[in-house]
């Protein structure tokens, strides 16, 4: 049985922040929500969060049980609390985690956890992550005695000898239950910060003749902590950048990765051409042959196939195959574009359905409206959805020409094949078929 305890009890202060700091984001998602993934990819499904009070008041929408450390009293004291909420287990292995780490990988949790199985009959009790940092560091060093390794040393508590020291303890580690448990009662809180330190438990197993198993970290930026908001900006370019590798391996052409902005859960097809200055997320979904961008928004959009969206925002929407959008246009709140369809210059588009082939090509607002297929809204139209308290509907039906500079005033419905003037203000029904023009508008005579 394999469970995790994640730290993230620190108020971090250098962050300056009334938030808590595993709740910054980067790329969309807090900092815990990574570690918590990154967890559940390695298969351990029960995590349990060590956190202050502002974490737990936010620890729901994670969907993990969490334990309040009230006294930030140091790491071991942090563990000692997991461990009095979870119900003992003989044989199990626990894993412990910072929730300031969201470039970890699921690779490390499983390759430490791999790590403390047996070994020509030699079980290791702990097994913690190493890294080669560049100096200097805030974390702690890795003091060995040939091979092995004999202790953590806190910066606080490092000789000048020690700093310069370049294998760090990444804060990582799997311990066996039974062990850990019996470590957490044995530490000592006689040091520079007064603190109860997970670490010293390597030299207690050291001590106790047990075994300890580094396992080496390949690359420094994995275990990246977050302390302030520098770091986070960092970690953020790191995650966008993994982020756009992905996407170009499964076929995604990025134009430039540098000012592509894209969150986790996205899904982009192949031979979707993406611009610079484009930012896509929100779990939004783009078929195969787009060309999003330059200077793009998607934000929850489900986009069908060959799509082209430019310099536009599309949020909350649904876009089917074949729809051009832009430039700057905006598409918002529960939009929905058939097949074909075509948005143009300065449109601004809410609440609303268009059916296929609909065109909207113009310096126009259609809100709270269903609009029929193969119908044409001129430049300059407008649905007047909004009378000082309500918000109401207008249905135009198939191949209707709505002229420039309509105004639409809801509640209102102009039947199929109808015409309007340009500069109508349609406060009427129009039936199938007529052709109305004025202020207000008035069928006009027929031939």
């Amino acid at each position: 049985m394999i469970r995790a305890i994640v730290l993230a009890a620190g108020k971090g202060t250098r962050m300056k922040s009334s938030r808590s700091k595993v709740l910054h984001e980067l790329c969309g998602r807090p900092m815990l929500w990574y570690v918590l993934n990154a967890l559940r990819r390695a298969g351990i499904s029960e995590i349990l969060v060590v956190a202050n009070e502002e974490l737990q008041a936010e620890i729901a929408q994670f969907g993990v049980a969490s334990v309040l450390q009230s006294e930030q009293l140091g790491t071991g004291h942090a563990v000692r609390i997991g461990l009095e909420r979870l119900q003992p287990h003989a044989g199990g292995r626990i894993v412990v985690a910072c929730g300031d780490m969201p470039l970890v990988t699921e690779a490390i949790f499983r390759g430490m956890v791999g790590s403390l199985e047996a070994r020509d009959g030699d079980d290791a009790v702990m097994s913690l992550v190493t890294v080669k940092m560049p100096l200097p560091s805030y974390f702690g060093r890795i003091v060995r005695r040939d091979a092995a390794v004999e202790r953590i040393v806190e910066v606080s508590d490092a000789t000048p000898e020690q700093l310069e020291i370049d294998e760090m303890n990444a804060g990582i580690y799997a311990f066996d239950e039974t062990a850990l448990r019996d470590a957490v009662t044995r530490l000592s809180n006689d040091n520079a910060q007064s603190e109860y330190y997970l670490t010293d438990t390597v030299s207690y197993f050291v001590g106790a003749g047990k075994r300890v198993r580094p396992v080496l970290a390949g690359d420094h930026l994995d275990v990246l902590g977050i302390n302030d908001r520098v770091e986070l900006a960092r970690a953020r370019k790191e995650m966008n950048a993994r982020l756009c590798a992905q996407h170009m391996r499964d076929g995604v052409t990025i134009v430039d990765p540098e000012t592509t902005y894209l969150e986790p859960d996205v899904e982009i097809g192949a031979d979707t051409i993406i611009y610079p200055n484009t930012t896509i997320g929100r779990l939004s979904k783009a078929g195969t042959a787009c060309v999003i961008g330059p200077n793009s928004r998607l934000s929850h959009a489900m986009l069908g196939d060959r799509v082209a969206v430019r310099e536009s925002v599309v949020i909350d929407s649904t876009i089917g195959s074949d729809v051009a959008i832009g430039p700057f246009a905006h598409l918002r709140s529960e939009t929905n574009v058939s097949d074909r369809a075509h948005i143009g210059n300065f449109v601004e588009i809410k609440k609303s359905k268009l059916a296929r082939r609909v065109k909207v090509s113009h310096l126009s607002y259609i809100g709270d409206a269903t609009i029929g297929e193969g119908t044409n809204v001129g430049a300059g139209t407008i649905t007047c959805n909004f009378d000082g308290e309500k918000k109401h509907q207008t249905i135009v039906g198939s191949d209707v020409s709505i002229g420039s500079n309509t105004s639409l005033v809801a509640p209102v419905k102009v039947g199929d094949g109808a015409l309007t003037g340009a500069g109508s203000v349609v406060t009427k029904d129009v039936p199938a078929g007529e052709r109305v023009a004025g202020n207000p508008a008035r069928p006009l005579p027929q031939k």
